[in-house]
């Protein structure tokens, strides 16, 4: 498949209406002109143009005019040493009528021009609303999947702050637990010394009457 890359595109003004051969002096008259030109995959800036050649034709390249509808201008665009047989069309205006013919190419020179083929690019609108509510494109996707990895990256982050608090209570939770038996000591002595009187030495004490 041939694009903007690796054709040679040129604008070229025409001074007659109608299609105007662009290789007619190097015409080779024992090539034939290419069949079942096809426009596919019409979007709202560009297309895809595929064609078929006989059997046997020594066709070493394409040549491609590309032009508006009415307009005194078309595109030129031609790739040599390949045997693709499509063409990328782009960088088209929306909801414009084009008008397409496809050359084969040989050492000789050029076939006659194939049949003329008309299409009318997409408008945006129409694109937009004849897609289907299920129809995913694969930045839909990706997006998606962005959102998907941020979420889970929450997610994680979440539960390993749970897993910290978690853990440390448990470690206050045992060093409280720890400390309860010595703690019990302590109010039992407490205790224990607070219910005791102490007596002077020399016994009891007596009052005098």
């Amino acid at each position: 498949m041939a694009g903007p890359g690796s054709s040679a595109a040129a604008v070229v003004p025409l001074l007659l209406l109608g299609f105007l051969s662009v290789s007619s002096v190097n015409a080779d008259p024992l090539l034939s002109a290419p069949l079942n030109v096809t426009i596919r995959e019409i979007e709202v800036n560009s297309a895809m143009v595929t064609w078929e050649i006989l059997e046997g034709d020594p066709v070493i390249g394409f040549a491609i005019t590309q032009q508006k509808k009415d307009v005194r201008m078309l595109r030129f665009i031609q790739e040599v040493n390949t045997t693709t047989r499509s063409c990328a069309l782009w960088d088209l205006d929306e909801d414009t009528e084009y008008i397409v013919h496809v050359q084969s190419i040989s050492m000789g020179g050029s076939s006659p021009p194939s049949e003329p083929v008309l299409f009318r690019t997409a408008k945006e609108s129409e694109k937009m609303s004849s897609k289907s509510p299920d129809e995913v494109t694969m930045e839909e996707v990706g997006q998606a999947a962005q959102l998907r990895a941020g979420e889970l990256i929450i997610i994680v982050v979440v539960l390993i702050m749970w897993a910290g608090v978690i853990v440390l209570f448990c470690r206050q939770y045992d060093i409280i637990k720890d400390n309860e038996p010595n703690n019990n000591k302590d109010k039992a002595k407490n205790s224990s010394e607070c219910s005791t009187p102490e007596h002077p030495r020399g016994g009891l004490l007596r009052s005098n009457v």
